[in-house]
């Protein structure tokens, strides 16, 4: 079973400019970042979890890893973002393993109906509300 990883959609104000980093690109999206996780071989073929606004939205199958001339790794991806059902997250610096089961894709216009927003649904479930 391939390991996943989460990563914080910096920069993205909105789910819509998320979507847009992967609109219209000629080659697949990737990330940088200065330390390729140690087991990178189990990643590929796993998903990169995106988190906006403290909720995981979306994902985006990883293919590869690669070093830049500078020692950076890139982290490739597929150029397509799915949706997934929303979960609560906190903010972290980097990328991270998922933890547990990953959330569920939405189906092709599913709705996700009236979802908490990511810090409050993270409080209810340290609460045990929810």
């Amino acid at each position: 079973m391939p390991l996943h990883l989460t990563k914080i959609a910096y920069g993205a104000q909105s789910y819509a400019e998320l979507e847009s980093w992967y609109r219209g690109g000629t080659r697949a999206p990737y990330l940088t970042t200065k330390y390729r996780p140690t087991k990178w071989e189990q990643c590929i073929g796993g998903s990169l979890y995106w988190i906006h606004q403290h909720s995981i939205v979306a994902r985006s199958e990883i293919i590869g890893f690669s070093q830049t001339d500078d020692g950076r790794w890139l982290i490739e991806m597929k150029p397509e973002l799915v949706r997934v059902e929303p979960r609560p997250k906190r903010a972290h610096q980097g990328w991270r393993y998922l933890k547990g089961d990953p959330p569920r894709d939405l189906d092709e216009g599913e709705d996700i109906g009236d979802a908490l927003p990511g810090k409050l649904a993270g409080k209810l479930e340290r609460l045990g509300l929810i």
